[in-house]
C-alpha cells in the first residue's frame, strides 16, 4: 500500500462496514484516528491514509497535504486527480489486506480531505454507502462532468461546517450543499458554533448520521 496509514480493525472475522477518513492540510494519518473507537461503536474498520505531499510545519515537524492550495482555495486539477488516484488505489489495496465489506464503504474527510472525498465519491457513487465532508468545500466547476443518476440519488451525504470557521467560511459549506442538491444527492447539512474543527456537537451529529443513514442497526 503506497500511502502510510493508521487502521482500526474490530475483533472478529468480518467483513465489517468500513470508514475511510482523509485528513486536512498540515495533519497526518493520526489526526482523525482518535475517532475510530467512537464511529459505529467501534464496530467498523476505520482507515486513515496520509497525504502524499509533506512539508515543514515547525522546527523538525512535518505536516502532510493532498494537494497545493492557492489563495481563495483555488486548486490545480492535475494535483487533485493525482491525489484521487492515490486514494482510490489505497482503497483497492486495503480491500485485499483488511476484512472490508466493499458494499458498506463510507468515504469522508476533513477540509482538504473532504474535498478529495467529494471528487472520488461523486464520480463513482455506486462504490460508496455514504459520503461525509467536514469543514470542506466543493467547487461546482470540478464536478461539472457529473450527471444526475440513480446512484447519486442513493448516496447519503453529510456536510458539517462551523459558523465561525476562519479557514473555509460557512458560505462554502452551503454552496457545497446546493451543488449536491442540484445533483439529486440526499444531503444532510449541519452547522455548529465552532471554528475549523470538530467539536462535541458536530461529533454527535456524525455518529448519529452514520448509524441512522449509512450503517443502520437492524434489530
Amino acid at each position: 500500500m503506497e500511502l502510510m496509514h493508521t487502521a482500526h480493525v474490530p475483533a472478529g472475522e468480518g467483513p465489517f462496514p468500513t470508514i475511510v477518513l482523509l485528513h486536512g492540510w498540515g495533519a497526518n494519518a493520526h489526526d482523525l484516528f482518535g475517532l475510530a473507537p467512537l464511529l459505529h461503536a467501534g464496530q467498523a474498520v476505520v482507515l486513515c491514509p496520509q497525504g502524499p505531499l509533506s512539508f515543514e510545519v515547525g522546527p523538525g515537524m512535518s505536516g502532510y497535504r493532498w494537494f497545493d492550495l492557492s489563495q481563495g482555495l483555488s486548486v490545480d486539477p492535475a494535483q487533485v486527480t493525482g491525489a484521487c488516484d492515490k486514494v482510490e488505489a489505497f482503497i483497492e489495496a486495503a480491500a485485499e489486506r483488511y476484512p472490508i465489506d466493499k458494499q458498506r464503504l463510507l468515504l469522508g474527510g476533513f477540509s482538504q480531505g473532504g474535498f478529495i472525498a467529494y471528487q472520488i465519491a461523486l464520480h463513482a457513487p455506486e462504490r460508496f454507502a455514504g459520503l461525509m465532508a467536514l469543514s470542506s468545500w466543493l467547487p461546482a466547476d470540478l464536478v461539472s462532468d457529473v450527471e444526475r443518476s440513480a446512484a447519486l440519488e442513493q448516496l447519503p451525504t453529510l456536510i458539517v461546517h462551523g459558523l465561525e470557521d476562519p479557514v473555509i467560511p460557512s458560505e462554502r459549506g452551503t454552496e457545497s450543499r446546493d451543488v449536491l442538491l442540484g445533483l439529486g444527492v440526499p444531503t444532510v447539512y449541519r452547522e455548529f458554533a465552532m471554528g475549523h474543527e470538530i467539536n462535541q456537537d458536530a461529533l454527535g451529529a456524525v455518529l448519529s448520521w452514520i448509524d441512522e443513514k449509512v450503517f443502520p442497526v437492524i434489530l
